[in-house]
C-alpha cells in the first residue's frame, strides 16, 4: 500500500512539475505543515483553549490566543521565506561511477530582505542532511550525489525546504533540474598492465611493463636514472602506502609507429561492464604515460592520439558504450 501510494504521488507531481533549469518558487509550488513540535504546540494551544472556556480564565485566553498567533505568524513568515527565491543549477563535472557528483545550485533573493534558514537538500535524504545558509541577493549551495552507474544520467529530485522561523512549520518545495550529468565507468582498481603496442616497422616488439609497475613505459627506478625521469606522483602513492620504490619512465617505449589500440577482446573478459572498467583504466593508465592509444569500440573507432582532449573523448565512449 505504502509503494503504491508513494508511486501515484510521484505520478501525480512528475505531472504537476515539469523539470526545468531554472525554478522560481511561488506559492503554487511550496508547500508547508507543521513539525513534530508544531504538532504538539497545537495540541497544548487546544488543551489550554478548552481548559480557558472550562474555568473562564481570562489570561488563560490571553495566551492560548498569543500562541496561536505567533504560531500563525510564524507559518506566513516561513512561507514568505522560500516564496520569491529563483534556483539555477550549473552544469555539472563529468564523474566515475561509484563517485560523488558536485551539484552547485545557485539561489537568488530579489527582495531586499535576507532570507534566513534557507536549506537544500536531495530529495531521498532528510532534512538534516542538507545544507542551510543566508540567502542575501545571492548564495550558492553544493549537494554531493552519488553517481550510481555509468551514462548519460538524469540529474536527482531536489528539495528546497526552511523551518524559519521557530520551527513550528516546514515549507518545502521540490525541483526537478533538466539536463543530465556524464558518468564515466568505474575504473578498475589493480588493472593488470597495458597490452604491449605494436613495434615499429622493422622494429623488434619488446614489452615496457615490467612487475611492479601500475602501467606500460614505467620501471622501477634503476641507479643513475636522472631525476626528470621519476614519477614523483607514483612516488607519492607509493609514500601513502607505506612503500618507498621509484618507478621511473622508460624511455624505450615504442611511440612512433607503435601506437597502442585499446578494444573489448584485448581486456580478456566476458562482462561489458567489467570490460569497460579495465579499458576505463587503461585509457586513464596510458594517459598518465604520455603514451599515444587508440580505441575501438562496438560502432566506433577513435584513432590514436594523445592530450587531455583525447582522454576525455575516450571515456565519453566508454560512458556512452
Amino acid at each position: 500500500m505504502a509503494g503504491a501510494l508513494r508511486r501515484r504521488w510521484t505520478q501525480w507531481w512528475q505531472a504537476r512539475h515539469r523539470p526545468c533549469e531554472r525554478l522560481l518558487l511561488t506559492q503554487r509550488n511550496v508547500y508547508i505543515l507543521p513539525t513534530a513540535a508544531g504538532g504538539m504546540l497545537a495540541l497544548t494551544v487546544l488543551v489550554m483553549l478548552i481548559a480557558s472556556i472550562n474555568f473562564q480564565l481570562n489570561m488563560g485566553y490571553l495566551l492560548t490566543f498569543l500562541l496561536a498567533g505567533s504560531a500563525t505568524a510564524g507559518m506566513l513568515a516561513g512561507h514568505a521565506t522560500l516564496r520569491g527565491l529563483t534556483l539555477h543549477l550549473r552544469a555539472p563535472e563529468p564523474v566515475f561511477a561509484g563517485q560523488h557528483c558536485l551539484l552547485r545550485v545557485q539561489l537568488h533573493n530579489p527582495a531586499r530582505a535576507a532570507r534566513y534558514g534557507v536549506g537544500l537538500a536531495l530529495d531521498a535524504q532528510a532534512d538534516s542532511a542538507g545544507l542551510c545558509t543566508t540567502v542575501a541577493g545571492a548564495a550558492a549551495l553544493d549537494i554531493a550525489w552519488l553517481a550510481p552507474a555509468r551514462g548519460r544520467l538524469a540529474l536527482p529530485r531536489l528539495r528546497v525546504f526552511t523551518r524559519f522561523p521557530m520551527g513550528m512549520f516546514r515549507a518545502w518545495a521540490l525541483w526537478q533540474p533538466a539536463g543530465n550529468v556524464l558518468v564515466y565507468p568505474a575504473a578498475q582498481v589493480d588493472a593488470p598492465p597495458l597490452p604491449s603496442a605494436p613495434a615499429p616497422h622493422g622494429a623488434t616488439q619488446h614489452s615496457c611493463a615490467a612487475p611492479g609497475t601500475d602501467f606500460e613505459g614505467l620501471r622501477p627506478y634503476r641507479a643513475g636514472d636522472p631525476p626528470k625521469s621519476i614519477v614523483w606522483k607514483k612516488v607519492a602513492q607509493a609514500v601513502a602506502r607505506g612503500s618507498a620504490d621509484l618507478v621511473s619512465r622508460d624511455s624505450t617505449a615504442p611511440r612512433a609507429g607503435g601506437d597502442l589500440i585499446l578494444d573489448l577482446p584485448s581486456t580478456g573478459l566476458q562482462e561489458l561492464e567489467q570490460s569497460l572498467s579495465r579499458l576505463c583504466a587503461w585509457v586513464l593508465a596510458a594517459h598518465g604515460g604520455g603514451l599515444r592509444f587508440g580505441l575501438t569500440l562496438p560502432g566506433q573507432t577513435i584513432a590514436a592520439d594523445a592530450g587531455p582532449a583525447h582522454r576525455d573523448r575516450c571515456l565519453r565512449a566508454l560512458a556512452l558504450c
